[in-house]
């Protein structure tokens, strides 16, 4: 599913609680995607966009990065259901304490299905579905995610190999799809709570997530 274009559209100063970043934004136009709801036509043309927190020399040596799709319940709301707001601190500590790596921040709520389908998957859930089986469900595939974007942004910034932050093997094979070079995986492995500990079994067991 090639670009059709990938640009960046801004830059600006940006100092957290885990120190001092650059904020990049970007937007990649896609031609003819494929459609993720078997139930919903696919549009003609899909936008994507994505932010990317710069930390420090990215060039010296391969940098710290982290691709992660944004999750508006866990990441703003501290939801206790999933694992996103501990991965993101902790790949924000991450590349803090290295003093240098990349936060590509991608708009793929959900696992792309949307805030709203992700909140009927939430509902299909508690009554006693996984997180795969609530997904297809509602007509989606188990996972809409797209990983080509982080690849083409890491080109326009000119990093050929990273050190990536990630369970997910499918982060992996993306990068080095796009021609960067993952030189090493760091575990985003977190804490489970009884809260979320089916749905990481889930993506453990379904989704081929690594547990080290």
């Amino acid at each position: 599913m090639p670009f059709v274009s990938v640009s960046k559209l801004a830059d600006a100063d940006f100092p957290t609680r885990w120190g001092h970043f650059r904020i990049l934004g970007f937007e990649g136009v896609v031609e003819n995607p494929q459609a993720c709801n078997e139930d919903l036509p696919a549009p003609a043309r899909r936008i994507e966009t994505a932010v990317a927190l710069v930390m420090g020399d990215i060039y010296s040596a391969p940098p710290i990065v982290r691709i992660h799709s944004q999750c508006l319940t866990g990441d703003v709301f501290h939801s206790l259901r999933c694992d996103c707001r501990q991965q993101l601190e902790l790949a924000l500590a991450t590349i803090a304490d290295a003093g240098a790596g990349i936060l590509l921040y991608e708009n793929q709520e959900g696992r792309g299905i949307g805030l709203m389908a992700k909140l009927q998957a939430y509902e299909l859930q508690d009554q006693g579905m996984d997180t795969i089986e609530a997904n297809l469900e509602l007509g989606y595939a188990a996972d809409c995610r797209h990983f080509e974007l982080p690849g083409e942004i890491l080109k326009l910034l000119k990093v050929p190999a990273v050190r990536l932050i990630t369970n997910n093997p499918e982060k992996v094979a993306a990068l080095e799809a796009a021609g960067i070079e993952v030189v090493e995986r760091i575990s985003a492995l977190v804490p489970e709570s009884d809260e979320n500990a089916f749905y990481l079994e889930t993506k453990r067991e379904k989704m081929g997530h690594l547990v080290r």
